[in-house]
């Protein structure tokens, strides 16, 4: 989807304040907005369960509140929402911002792919937890149900996913209308409960927080853990910027999200100060008896708006990482024509769907995926400080100290969540761990054998003259023909173009050599898409340019040749391109032999160049060429 920023280049008419802000409650706080539905039980559970005294409940509500004052509202809507690529947010945009300003550091690439990696982690626990325990609600309204809880968990996620390829653009335009409700039901039972023990306002001081913090040693640290939870979802906060822009994600989160989280937190901790049981879920003690069934069904919907939210983070992130060149090419297929965000990636979404199911199964509560939930969001968020401390120096141009202390704040508490959550890696967080260590090792080795190649291909590159040179010698003829040879580097005269020559002797009058550059920057304007120079005796270098939010479209770029003038007929293209088959020469067991042949395996199952950039079969010539790496 489009960057409000450029709302207006893809539709005809600029949608309202009011209209995005509802559309961000749908996508942006899923997660973020179903936390409460676990996250002050595991606090308490943590803190030693039973009947904890009045010190505990204060000082857990209280490191609750601030975690979201000071990660969600002060880090994310403050800061990083101020820092945007393109109208672009997220650690992938971040860091493509601060590569393409700094002359791509090492460093940075690092931070930003290994951040990227980490929410793909906790990406497949999101969905498990949320919708876990919102249907364990079941088990108040009759024990009995207990044993229906995880098929009807697993019955919704499979259906969830199984829905992905048609699309949720229609269920989708109820996202916004049903988050808001939910937010004005959670924030009116807490309230219910605060007005019963008003008492519990007092933990808005932080004092109740770092007391309960540091008087209680170990079990203080331990306790983050479950504190962190409470906003596992902020990241959302700035990876979805693109999709609505800052004004409605800040109104929405100060106006009606944040209000309603605290008011809720409190309400739990007040029904605690009361005395309330911590053995089943605190969240649902809020509700009257009466309507208790009608909260389970919201709670449930709720929590797959959020799971749906993750899914669609991950096929939008993964869509990135290949126009970045950190993934090799997948079927990208558009949902719907009304937005550009409602895209499916069918390999992404049956992976997470049986790492998700594995979860569930395997775990079998949202207690005990409590256990293995946080780690790597909470590294994801420290890498995105990281790169905001950077951000700060080198952008805003702060000086050291003032970007170190601003900086120094976020990173103490996301390091100290960080080390707590690190406490949880033999009970489950090595999952996710796990996950992002190999989802980033594949972008580092997708990426270094892409270069591989590119080095290989221009070894064997040559110049324009004396290619011309060679075909008048030759005597080649010329047939009154358009050919399109297509190369993701520029180069003078592909390789493909000279064995065409080669093998067959003849060369079509216009001949246009369109390199796909991918930018480090989400969009490109539509005048800077295509660039084509002539070279002489029919040849053009062209140069098709796509930022990493866009799905490369050659057809539909080369009927702008034909809209300007040039004489092209698009019916009568015929586009050549490389089949490379990569093999790796003979070598011992090393390492790196071993990364080559990972990266063989990746190439050989990429998806096809014709596919990916929606190519007519009927008119592409593939040209096989064998690579030794």
């Amino acid at each position: 989807m489009p960057s409000t920023r450029n709302i207006e280049k893809h539709n005809d008419s600029n949608p309202t304040l009011r209209a995005l802000s509802l559309s961000a409650l749908g996508i942006v706080y899923g997660d973020i907005g179903t936390s409460p539905l676990y996250t002050f039980k595991t606090v308490i559970l943590l803190a030693g369960g039973g009947t904890p005294d009045v010190t505990t409940i204060m000082g857990s509500a209280s490191l609750i509140i601030w975690t979201l004052i000071i990660i969600a509202s002060v880090k994310y809507i403050c800061f990083a929402l101020r820092i945007d690529n393109d109208g672009e947010g997220g650690i992938l945009a971040l860091m493509s911002l601060l590569s393409l300003k700094l002359k791509q550091k090492p460093f940075i690439i690092a931070v930003g792919l290994m951040g990227a990696a980490l929410i793909y982690g906790d990406g497949t626990i999101t969905p498990a937890i949320s919708v876990l325990s919102a249907v364990e609600g079941l088990e108040i309204l009759s024990p009995s149900l207990k044993y229906y809880v995880l098929p009807i968990a697993i019955t919704i996620l499979i259906t969830l996913f199984a829905i992905q390829s048609k699309g949720t653009t229609t269920i989708g335009k109820a996202f916004g209308p049903v988050m808001a409700f939910w937010f004005l039901t959670i924030g009116i039972l807490g309230a219910r409960g605060v007005i019963q023990h008003p008492f519990v306002l007092a933990a808005i001081n932080p004092v109740y927080g770092l007391n309960f913090l540091f008087s209680n040693g170990a079990t203080g640290f331990f306790i983050l853990c479950g504190v962190f939870l409470c906003a596992t979802g902020a990241e959302a906060l700035y990876a979805d910027l693109g999709h609505f822009g800052t004004a409605p994600i800040r109104c929405t989160w100060f106006g009606l999200a944040f209000p309603s989280l605290i008011f809720n937190y409190l309400g739990q901790a007040a029904l605690v100060l009361e005395g309330a049981s911590t053995e089943h879920n605190i969240f649902y003690m809020l509700c009257p008896s009466d309507f208790l069934l009608p909260l389970i069904i919201l709670s449930t919907v709720a929590t797959i708006i959020a799971s749906q939210a993750i899914i669609t983070g991950a096929f939008s992130m993964t869509r990135q990482a290949m126009q970045l060149g950190w993934l090799p090419r997948l079927r990208v297929t558009q949902t719907s024509s009304e937005g550009y965000g409602q895209i499916y990636i069918g390999v992404v979404n049956w992976l997470l769907m049986l790492a998700t199911l594995g979860l569930i199964i395997g775990f079998g509560s949202s207690e005990k995926l409590a256990a293995a939930y946080g780690i790597a969001v909470s590294a994801t968020m420290l890498c995105t400080t990281v790169l905001l401390f950077i951000a700060l120096h080198k952008l805003w141009k702060w000086n050291i100290i003032t970007s170190g202390l601003v900086a120094g704040l976020f990173m103490i508490v996301d390091a100290s969540f960080f080390a707590a959550n690190l406490t949880k890696f033999i009970n489950g967080g090595y999952i996710p761990i796990t996950l992002a260590i190999i989802i980033y090792s594949m972008m580092y080795i997708w990426h270094k054998g892409y270069k591989t190649i590119a080095i290989k291909q221009k070894e064997k590159n040559i110049t324009v003259d004396s290619f011309l040179d060679s075909i008048q010698k030759e005597g080649v003829v010329r047939v009154s023909k358009t050919a399109v040879f297509l190369t993701s580097k520029e180069q003078d005269i592909p390789p493909t173009l000279v064995w065409h020559v080669k093998k067959n002797h003849v060369l079509q009058d216009k001949v246009i050599i369109l390199n796909i550059n991918n930018l480090s920057i989400p969009w490109c304007k539509p005048g800077d898409q295509l660039q084509i120079v002539e070279t002489g005796a029919g040849i053009w270098h062209a140069v098709a340019n796509y930022g990493f939010m866009e799905q490369p479209h050659i057809p539909k770029l080369l009927k702008k040749l034909e809209a300007q003038g040039y004489d092209i007929n698009i019916k009568d293209i015929t586009y050549y391109i490389g089949h490379e088959t990569i093999f790796v020469r003979n070598a011992r067991h090393t390492l790196s032999k071993y990364i080559k042949i990972l990266f063989v395996f990746m190439h050989r199952n990429a998806l096809p160049m014709s596919n990916y950039f929606h190519l007519p079969p009927e008119s592409v010539f593939e040209i096989g060429r064998q690579i030794e790496i």
